[in-house]
């Protein structure tokens, strides 16, 4: 018996990973903690809903334009291999004008806080069309993706601000070994079939040293933060949050040391609590401030 054609739609929402939460909530947390550092508390609800729902458009087109670069390396990896541009169901335009109209939304989104926050979004858009090119030449490809993934921090100080404090930068930085540690976990899930197809990972350039490298960027992460943040004195409330956050990496310690495709993988579907966890004694510490 013969499998009826999928809706236009479900594909569209598997082409976005809408299933799979795990990459719009690590992307997330860092802009929120971001937005309440520099509104000084809640935002407000329009500034909540516009880098919510912006970030969740963006991640999505994001999405469509990783698989219209990635689709003929996407069939011979096993994760990947049935993903709708790779498998024919969706064609290349297609992908292309989804993406399109996602990022547009995204934009309309972003024109309703100022001028500032909307010139900081060029280069995010740009960064995020370069990403998936960068694969193929650059050894650690995952550097790449972060400067996409934290330009939200900077917007957020922009939209509230109008302006990319120092601290904005410190929390950036920070932010970008966070994306290293958790996208080079999901680097090691595919690493056997990346190496034969010719794909640039840091899983892959950093061999051996894959693990310790990934503890090393969680601690720098947490360090960058703690340092950025000091200055505020948060109180107890953050502190307990961080310890909590380091016990985290512990666990992801412990669930990537043997190298599993299990392991990492869910090493990587569980980064959005660490990324909440720091959140919330943000979020608590500034009521308490």
């Amino acid at each position: 018996m013969s499998t009826p054609p999928r809706s236009r739609f479900s594909l569209y929402l598997d082409l976005i990973r809408w299933n799979r939460p795990a990459g719009w909530l690590v992307l997330i947390w860092p802009t929120l903690s971001a937005l309440w550092l520099a509104a000084g508390g809640f935002p407000g609800w329009h500034l909540l809903a516009v880098f919510v729902l912006g970030t969740i458009l963006m991640r999505s087109a994001g999405c469509c334009i990783n698989d219209v670069a990635d689709r003929h390396f996407d069939r011979h990896v096993k994760r990947t291999a049935q993903r709708p541009i790779t498998s024919g169901q969706v064609s290349v335009p297609e992908a292309l004008v989804v993406g399109a109209v996602l990022a547009l939304v995204a934009l309309a989104l972003v024109l309703t806080t100022n001028w500032v926050a909307v010139a900081w979004s060029v280069p995010a858009l740009l960064v995020t069309v370069l990403y998936p090119f960068t694969k193929r030449f650059f050894a650690m490809p995952q550097a790449v993706l972060g400067v996409a993934f934290n330009f939200g921090i900077v917007i957020a100080f922009a939209a509230v601000q109008g302006s990319a404090p120092a601290m904005a930068w410190l929390l950036w930085l920070g932010n970008l070994f966070w994306v290293l540690a958790y996208d080079t976990e999901y680097a090691m899930v595919d690493r056997d079939d990346d190496l034969l197809i010719g794909m640039k990972t840091s899983a892959i350039t950093l061999g051996r040293l894959d693990v310790a490298a990934i503890v090393l960027f969680y601690l720098l992460f947490l360090g960058f933060w703690a340092v950025a943040l000091a200055p505020l004195a948060l109180g107890a409330i953050f502190y307990i949050a961080m310890a909590v956050a380091l016990a985290q990496v512990a666990w992801h310690w412990w669930l990537i040391r043997t190298r599993t495709r299990e392991g990492c993988f869910r090493a990587f579907r569980v980064n959005h609590w660490l990324g909440f966890t720091v959140f919330v004694g943000i979020a608590l510490g500034m009521v308490r401030w």
